[in-house]
């Protein structure tokens, strides 16, 4: 229906960083800002027809310029987790940062959740405005090979879906894993836990990791596990299981591989019993990390000074798997000249 830009706020050179705020015909509400490409508030509706921000975040740009800050981010050039801060392309090897014991997480610091995007271009659609932000990572930025131009559209359907499309080109081989790094608590009131939502994963399996959070290369089944999600459950039914992973993360931090085959599929859905939200994430990405929120620095607050609590928010990350440079049994393959990086991932809000 709509989209509107402001000046959220000013870069410690003076680097102006955009606001930009869509609206469908329905009110539902995305705001995204140019450092980091981050959805800084989502607006849905409950199922009495108030809206609600489904999405934690700040009200300015000095909470998200603090060190490891991610809400809401689009997360690159490789999201997640790669073993040892190293990969090889043909025998050359590449050194990243080792900021997750002696691992990269995140291609952190300094990576696309820490730059400065523009926006390409938009789309004032009556009924579906979108808008399309653009990022040239270049040769060496975060240790990385080639330079990567990468676009990141949102759009908001008829439907009241939020529509993430990614796209990236490269001049030499080069790792490419982009996903967002939202923190949703779809009750709309970030002083609720989230232990008390309904999750349904649609994954037979998880990737197996040691106490590092690397992948072993095994599939593990999560039939008979606290992992089985596949019948909706409580998140925080099983998360007090005598389960290693559980008690040294404080919570669901976890890869599930998403059933089903290439193209779009559903991987899960949250509902919220107390505002009647749903939220379906759709994918044609192979992965989705779960990651419970298991903890924030001491007295970290956000929007309206209100505190970040464990485990009251969610991530819901669809993504190639964790370490899969070291992995070619896993589906994934770096990014080549000539070749075009491409997925969608779908955030669809209902109520019940």
């Amino acid at each position: 229906m709509s989209i509107e830009k402001s000046v959220f706020g000013k870069m410690p050179d003076g680097t102006v960083i955009d606001s930009y705020t869509l609206r469908n015909t329905s009110g539902m509400t995305a705001q995204v800002i140019t450092y980091g490409c981050r959805i800084v508030k989502l607006l849905t509706t409950d199922k009495k027809g108030n809206f609600g921000d489904v999405v934690l975040g700040h009200d300015t740009l000095d909470g998200y310029l603090e060190k490891g800050d991610v809400f809401g981010s689009t997360v690159g050039r490789y999201a997640n987790r790669i073993g040892g801060a190293e990969f090889e392309i043909d025998g050359q090897k590449y050194m990243l940062a080792a900021n997750d014991g002696k691992n990269s997480l995140h291609s952190a610091p300094g990576g696309f959740q820490n730059r400065v995007w523009r926006l390409k271009c938009s789309d004032n659609d009556d009924d579906a405005p979108s808008a399309t932000f653009a990022y040239l990572s270049k040769d060496g930025e975060c240790g990385f090979p080639g330079n990567l131009n990468v676009t990141v559209k949102y759009t908001l359907s008829t439907d009241n879906a939020l529509i993430i499309d990614y796209g990236a080109q490269t001049d030499r081989e080069t790792p490419v894993n982009l996903t967002n790094h939202s923190y949703f608590n779809i009750s709309g009131d970030v002083g609720n836990s989230i232990l008390s939502q309904e999750l349904q994963i649609h994954a037979d399996t998880i990737t197996a990791v040691g106490t590092d959070l690397i992948p072993t290369g095994e599939l593990t089944q999560v039939s008979g596990t606290p992992y089985d999600f596949n019948k909706p459950k409580t998140i925080g039914q099983d998360m007090k299981a005598d389960d290693r992973l559980l008690k040294s993360c404080g919570g669901y931090d976890h890869n599930f591989v998403i059933k089903g085959a290439d193209g779009m599929k559903k991987a899960a859905e949250l509902y919220d019993q107390l505002s009647g939200r749903v939220m379906s994430v759709f994918t044609d990405m192979p992965g989705i990390q779960i990651y419970t929120a298991n903890g924030f620095a001491p007295g970290a607050t956000g929007k309206a000074g209100k505190k970040h609590l464990t485990h009251h928010a969610i991530c819901m990350e669809t993504q190639y798997f964790p370490d899969s440079v070291h992995h070619p049994e896993f589906p994934f393959q770096n990014l080549k000249p000539g070749e075009n990086y491409s997925h969608t991932t779908i955030y669809k809000f209902t109520v019940r």
